[in-house]
């Protein structure tokens, strides 16, 4: 009988997910501007959807880059 962990989501329960927190967008996106899978963030399938349309928002508002071109 093997043992998981559950693993707890980063955001808090009733958390309300907004376009204009960039710091907390951020946490969900790589170095490169993708977004990162649910199995990596650990959040909930519903969470998941409102942050990718809130990073979609934000980067079409100009406040997260669509690709982040560092050379």
């Amino acid at each position: 009988m093997s043992i998981y962990r559950r693993r707890l989501s980063p955001l808090k329960p009733n958390q309300v997910i907004d376009y204009q927190d960039v710091e907390l967008l951020r946490t969900f996106i790589t170095e490169q501007g993708k977004i990162l899978p649910r199995r990596v963030t650990g959040l909930t399938a519903k969470q998941q959807r409102a942050v990718t349309k809130a990073i979609k928002q934000a980067r079409v508002l100009a406040l997260l880059p669509f690709v982040n071109r560092e050379n």
